[in-house]
């Protein structure tokens, strides 16, 4: 499964002549492609789909939807899915 997460924006930078950032995630960060929202600022929240933000949300929204992907027990599996292969 893969689901459009909200997060907020803790840090942007360019790598490559690609904007990134940081995004939080209820304490769990990712470095996530900004291109596609070049408003987007520090503090902002987003919708983060496999590796991009696709869209820009108000904080109410945005942390109703963490709860309740908290309250599903999807929250950590989803932003965590891979990473076990990896190390």
């Amino acid at each position: 499964m893969c689901l459009g997460i909200p997060g907020k924006v803790v840090e942007i930078y360019e790598t490559g002549g690609t904007r990134m950032g940081k995004v939080d995630f209820s304490g769990i960060q990712k470095e996530v492609c900004l291109a596609y929202l070049p408003e987007i600022e520090v503090g902002d929240y987003t919708i983060i789909h496999v590796g991009f933000a696709i869209t820009k949300l108000d904080e109410e929204s945005a942390l109703e939807t963490l709860a309740l992907f908290e309250e599903m027990g999807t929250l950590e599996e989803e932003l965590l899915a891979g990473e076990e292969s990896s190390t």
